[in-house]
């Protein structure tokens, strides 16, 4: 019980520096990164998901790897820099993780059901940047999803509309 309790004292340690530097960054005009994506920020959380559909099926394609990029900074309103520092972030939190709940409980915490809903959206977005939905995409994008508390009937009908978009098949052509 004691090794909980000095685990306590130790975040609590961390938290209260991280404050104090903050404190006297404010006050002497430094600026802190604002940038800084921490442990539990919903944006490495959604980075890190995307970095494991791009990876998931064995061959990254530069498609992939742009689109990723595309994703987060769009969404995220991030610049080019701050863009490749989570991208990076995200690749080595995805070669720690040993499951998906390190990422999807950040982003249940963090985010409301449309927010997760859009999570799953740019999943399906990465997979489909290559041509197409391989089965181990999909069923990534499923746990995923299920881990998220996205209902089939929304993860299927956010599935046929971003594969419709990809495929330019969005309506565009029809009468």
């Amino acid at each position: 019980m004691k090794w909980i309790q000095a685990g306590s004292l130790a975040c609590q340690g961390d938290w209260m520096f991280r404050a104090l530097s903050d404190f006297i960054a404010e006050i002497t005009g430094g600026n802190r990164d604002a940038q800084a994506f921490e442990e539990n920020d919903y944006r490495l959380a959604a980075a890190a998901l995307l970095v494991h559909v791009m990876s998931i099926d064995g061959a990254v394609t530069e498609a992939e790897r742009e689109i990723v990029k595309q994703i987060l900074s769009d969404r995220f309103s991030l610049s080019a820099a701050d863009t490749e520092t989570l991208v990076e972030l995200a690749i080595a939190r995805d070669a720690e993780a040993v499951d998906l709940y390190a990422f999807t409980s950040v982003l249940n915490r963090a985010v409301d059901d449309e927010g997760r809903r859009r999570v799953v959206e740019m999943m399906f977005e990465v997979a489909y940047a290559d041509g197409g939905l391989t089965e181990f995409e999909d069923n990534l994008v499923w746990r995923a999803a299920e881990l998220l508390n996205v209902g089939s009937r929304d993860r299927v009908r956010i599935r046929r509309e971003v594969r419709e978009e990809a495929e330019g098949d969005s309506g565009s052509g029809s009468i």
